[in-house]
């Protein structure tokens, strides 16, 4: 009965998270319009810190129960997991336009945060405070810069996403709010399932920090990239990808070892190095012809099989 049950909610959380995911990127996309902030601020701000919020509860909730590889392995497994797996289903479906400004200011910024974050684990075995706080005071940082960017570019705003509809403040708020909560229940009910088949199945707390709950604290953001590369608003697709990763490793790992510090032994340099290697293509990727294309999106969603099926075998 309890396992029925299980995989009932995991049915009903998938549901929620396409249909939040449609609703926020409405709301989002019109507070852009109204705001005349540019889309791919949005996506890398608003949508961003929305989507990253199932592993900022998942990360917190592991760390104040001693779990320290799931709380580090969902970070690092998430960050994994929208680049190979999401990224690259996105381009997929809809070759994905590059703005210049991702590789001139955001790409860098997630670049040295994925490089803090390894030598922070490899030297440490996990997130010691002081290096939280560095982590916390960056995303405060980045968020700010972005905002006062956008608004310096508001006058691309209004085309780059003219053709989407304008709702009121009120309404679009409503979409916001609704579409992120619908994400969190949703990927918490998908998330449950998924712990629940897996401990039972006798994997491990990294295995499973790394994949189950790495993928299922990243479907908001597979929702909302995939639903928004089929709606043609690339630049919430990428931006929320690219973003995320950057809140992920700022935001989750500025504030859970704040708490209490995060020890992860059964993290190793596979895992660590397979995040880098990710990160540091997409460079290369964006760059060519300005595009993720269909092929490089394969190659991306190659990678992630084959990382999992590693860490499955290990």
């Amino acid at each position: 009965m309890q396992t029925f049950l299980q995989l009932a909610g995991g049915v009903a959380g998938i549901a929620l998270l396409y249909y939040g995911a449609e609703y926020l990127i409405k709301g989002g996309v019109s507070i852009a319009l109204k705001l005349k902030v540019p889309s791919l601020i949005i996506g890398l701000t608003l949508v961003a810190f929305g989507t990253s919020a199932p592993e900022l509860v998942v990360s917190i909730d592991a760390t104040l129960k001693g779990s320290g590889d799931i709380s580090i392995g969902n970070v690092i497994g998430s960050n994994i997991c929208n680049i190979a797996l999401i990224l690259g289903l996105s381009a997929v479906i809809a070759p994905l336009t590059v703005q210049k400004k991702l590789l001139r200011f955001d790409m860098p910024v997630l670049l040295i945060s994925t490089t803090a974050l390894t030598v922070f684990c490899f030297f440490s075995q996990g997130i010691t405070r002081w290096q939280g706080i560095i982590f916390f005071f960056g995303v405060i940082a980045y968020t700010i810069y972005n905002i006062y960017s956008g608004k310096k570019e508001n006058s691309t705003g209004d085309d780059e996403v003219a053709s989407s509809k304008i709702y009121p403040y009120y309404l679009a708020l409503i979409f916001v709010i609704g579409g992120l909560a619908a994400l969190i229940t949703g990927a918490k009910l998908f998330v449950n399932a998924a712990i629940f088949i897996a401990k039972a199945g006798g994997i491990s707390d990294a295995v499973i920090g790394l994949t189950v709950v790495a993928v299922g604290t990243s479907l908001p953001e597979l929702a909302t990239s995939v639903v928004a590369a089929i709606k043609g608003e690339q630049d919430i697709a990428i931006g929320n990808v690219v973003g995320s990763n950057i809140f992920n490793i700022l935001c989750i790992l500025g504030i859970a070892p704040l708490i209490s510090p995060i020890h992860a032994p059964e993290i190793d340099l596979v895992d660590l190095g397979m995040m880098l290697f990710v990160t540091v293509s997409l460079v290369p990727i964006m760059r060519s012809g300005w595009k993720v294309n269909r092929l490089e999106g394969a190659f991306l969603l190659l990678l992630y099989i084959g990382y999992t099926a590693y860490l499955f075998v290990k």
